[in-house]
């Protein structure tokens, strides 16, 4: 599978949207109507405070850009599976001629709708597959990962560091990877011990992973799942916490330190207006903290400004290019090198990665 990586400024160009009339035209011409139908299935509820709230607020984004040039639905609480396929069929049925859909396990049933209905655009978010009508798209998570590794390895006294995650796919162990590296950094020697949930959205089975790992001692907690219930145990315990797809930081604002976020709105405006241009390609897109994709949570008042200042300096770095997270040399958990010295991890690389690096405990198989 090919990747095609865009930065700088790709995703913010040609929002604008003029005004058009007429009605719906056939794909690879554009629709000439006032209004295109664009739709959103999420795995979640909107208001989860996480992965599905952000991919809402890109919807929201597209609204406030597009204006009367657009019409926007979403499905929520759809279960990852085949019962996608039905959901698809009700959305086209309503008019709607862009589907984005918004979880991994979307993705076969997407694809056989894509094959299905080749006038219709399909969006598939973290997943592999594509079609002449369907594209893929995701955001290098791991860049900001990095810097909350950083955070909470600082905030860690004993480096020993917990982290809740949903599923043992390559999205989730790069993350933790991340995470790990830059812990490492602030606190050589730093461990991250992993609780596997099996799910992305489970609030009460999330906190329970949460306190296991603070029984386990853990001093600061991290997390990959879709809300924020690992900030409730370590809010009862008084233990830094980094959240994850949305700021989290009003949540447990004692213990807060930071976050991975993501910034949906842009690249959903430009594929939305590209199908209504008729200019829409299927594309494997993998935005970054570059491109402004991913973005950083704001710091937590626990962070201390010399930490902020050296997570801001490595930052800088990741956007304008001179530092890069999975450059060699880099062990894997036996000690072995498993990326040689100076090699950096392809794209390809990073969507098949199955190993964790030095310092994570548990199997990147799950459990």
């Amino acid at each position: 599978m090919k990747k095609s990586v865009h930065i700088a400024l790709t995703m913010l160009a040609a929002l604008g949207v003029g005004a058009c009339g007429g009605g719906n035209s056939p794909a690879g011409t554009g629709s000439s109507s006032s209004t295109i139908k664009a739709a959103w299935i999420y795995v979640g509820p909107t208001a989860d405070h996480g992965w599905t709230q952000a991919h809402d607020e890109g919807r929201k984004y597209v609204e406030q850009q597009l204006g009367s040039a657009v019409q926007t639905t979403f499905k929520e609480n759809v279960p990852e599976g085949p019962q996608v396929a039905q959901v698809v069929e009700d959305l086209i049925r309503d008019g709607n001629k862009i589907i984005f859909g918004t979880s991994f396990g979307f993705q076969d049933a997407m694809y056989t709708e894509a094959q299905k209905h080749p006038d219709i655009k399909f969006e598939q978010a973290t997943g592999t597959k594509t079609a002449s009508n369907m594209g893929e798209y995701f955001g290098a998570a791991e860049d900001a990962d990095y810097l909350t590794g950083m955070a909470l390895g600082a905030a860690s006294k004993k480096g020993k560091i917990g982290f809740v995650a949903p599923f043992p796919i390559p999205e989730v162990i790069r993350e933790i990877n991340a995470i790990s590296l830059g812990a490492q950094v602030t606190h050589p020697g730093a461990t991250v011990q992993v609780v596997w949930t099996n799910t992305w959205f489970d609030p009460t089975k999330e906190k329970q992973a949460a306190e296991s790992l603070l029984g386990r001692g853990v001093d600061a907690i991290g997390q990959g799942q879709d809300s924020p219930a690992t900030g409730d145990a370590a809010k009862a315990k008084g233990i830094p916490w980094s959240g994850y797809d949305s700021d989290q930081s009003s949540y447990a604002p004692d213990v807060w330190l930071t976050g991975t976020v993501y910034h949906w709105g842009p690249y959903y405006t430009r594929q939305v207006k590209a199908v209504k241009d008729g200019t829409w390609k299927s594309d494997n897109y993998y935005g970054s903290i570059g491109d402004g994709m991913i973005g950083l949570a704001p710091f937590g008042k626990s962070v201390p400004a010399s930490v902020q200042t050296q997570i801001t300096n490595k930052m800088d770095a990741l956007k304008n290019g001179s530092f890069y997270e999975f450059t060699g040399p880099l062990k894997d958990q036996s000690g072995a090198v498993h990326v040689p010295a100076g090699k950096k991890l392809t794209v390809d690389e990073l969507y098949a990665m199955d190993w964790f690096v030095q310092g994570v405990i548990g199997s990147p198989k799950g459990g």
